[in-house]
């Protein structure tokens, strides 16, 4: 009895030593680290920063307060992405600078006619900080907004410094071409793969460092600025975010929760089509994929995505009526996508799967590609993919900078 008694005895103090252990194992992101050096980096400086609601500490605390509060920091003004500094601005809508409500604060928009800052907004700065956490793919507009940023500050000759968060599909993955001569957009912003296996701040390094600033910069064309990450503590590159032990905060209003920023490629190429609900308006964004109008089978669909055998997903049939955006107040026939390895799965290759599967069973579907040939980045592949809707047409083109990209962003790896 008394050796089970002493058995037991080790196996608590085993679990308490390694739920220790466990917790000592949340990453640190950037703001967390600067927390800890007392920010010495931004002592006696005039600060700027450039975040959302996504800019947390560990405890939740937003970076506003934390800079507004620390006795040695004097934050002066805030700046506001698409969605807002606190968001409160819808996808797409235009935003008008203001004050902030919490801290009185300035508060100017980097999302309504003026998306890089202008030399007004940066006037009597030191330092403008940028702490927003991002997901990992090239449309998602916030990479665009800091890469603006750093371009300002570059011009007017002020500090420029990166908070670094975790990429939460890992800094694995590397998808999709480089964007193309007259495909520069605010979606489309600089000539990286779609999905680019970076942390932002390790993307705010490459851009810098191969002098990638400004929209359809080729390297070594523009100037840099003086840029400083960050760095996290304890984030490795093979992590997802839910095994950072940090919280998740949504991103966007259809950026809901962690897993979502691996559907947000897989679909959101399609997504732009006027002819597909992609779950937007449902309480599945990103992870749907139907008709608006035409008439498919789920169960045909779904059975013919899951004969390509494609790694690390599943495909199931699903009806679904939208409660706003693409067929609103109708019920729709299509497939909900299951992820079932995201190390393995391909994401951005689903978007064309999808769409040669649904032509295959109905020819009448006709897909007006030219929507999204910016998104893309290459009116070759919208182009060839319309030919006959067949994604092995397309696939090696898609992929070709992959590995020049994979070689050219290790030299800016921090983790």
């Amino acid at each position: 009895m008394k050796n089970i008694r002493r058995i037991l005895s080790l196996l608590l103090v085993l679990f308490f030593v390694l739920s220790c252990q466990s917790r000592d194992l949340t990453v640190k992101t950037g703001v967390d680290v600067l927390q800890q050096t007392g920010f010495a980096l931004l002592e006696g400086k005039r600060v700027g920063l450039i975040t959302n609601p996504t800019g947390v500490d560990r405890k939740l605390r937003s970076t506003i307060d934390i800079l507004f509060e620390a006795p040695n920091v004097e934050l002066v003004a805030l700046y506001g992405p698409e969605h807002g500094v606190r968001g409160e601005i819808h996808a797409g809508d235009r935003i008008a600078s203001q004050t902030d409500p919490v801290t009185g604060l300035p508060e100017y928009s980097l999302y309504g006619s003026t998306r890089k800052p202008t030399p007004e907004m940066l006037k009597g700065l030191d330092v403008l900080v940028y702490d927003i956490q991002d997901i990992g793919s090239r449309s998602f507009t916030y990479i665009s907004t800091m890469g603006l940023a750093m371009e300002a500050c570059a011009e007017q000759g002020i500090e420029f410094v990166v908070l670094d968060r975790p990429n939460p599909i890992g800094g694995l993955k590397v998808e999709g071409c480089y964007v193309e001569d007259g495909c520069f957009t605010f979606v489309s912003q600089y000539r990286i793969p779609y999905v680019y296996g970076l942390t932002c701040g390790e993307l705010a390094l490459l851009l810098n460092g191969e002098r990638m600033l400004g929209s359809g910069a080729r390297p070594g064309e523009s100037t840099r600025c003086n840029l400083t990450v960050v760095p996290m503590e304890g984030w490795k590159r093979d992590m997802f975010y839910d095994q950072t032990g940090l919280q998740w905060i949504a991103s966007s209003p259809h950026i809901p929760q962690a897993v979502t920023s691996f559907f947000y490629p897989l679909s959101g190429i399609a997504g732009d089509l006027a002819e597909v609900s992609i779950g937007v308006g449902y309480t599945l964004p990103f992870q749907l994929f139907a008709p608006v109008e035409g008439n498919i089978n789920p169960q045909e669909l779904a059975a013919n995505l899951n004969a390509l055998d494609l790694p690390g997903l599943y495909f199931r049939p699903i009806y679904f009526r939208p409660f706003y955006s693409r067929g609103q107040g109708t019920t729709l026939g299509g497939v909900q996508v299951h992820l079932t390895d995201p190390a393995v799965a391909p994401l951005t290759d689903v978007n064309f799967y999808v769409m040669q599967e649904m032509h295959a069973l109905n020819p009448d579907l006709v897909f007006n590609l030219n929507r999204i040939t910016k998104v893309v980045g290459s009116p070759f592949i919208t182009a060839k993919f319309s030919e006959k809707y067949q994604f092995h047409d397309i696939k090696e083109y898609w992929y070709k900078d992959v590995e020049a990209f994979r070689e050219l962003s290790r030299h800016y790896y921090l983790y």
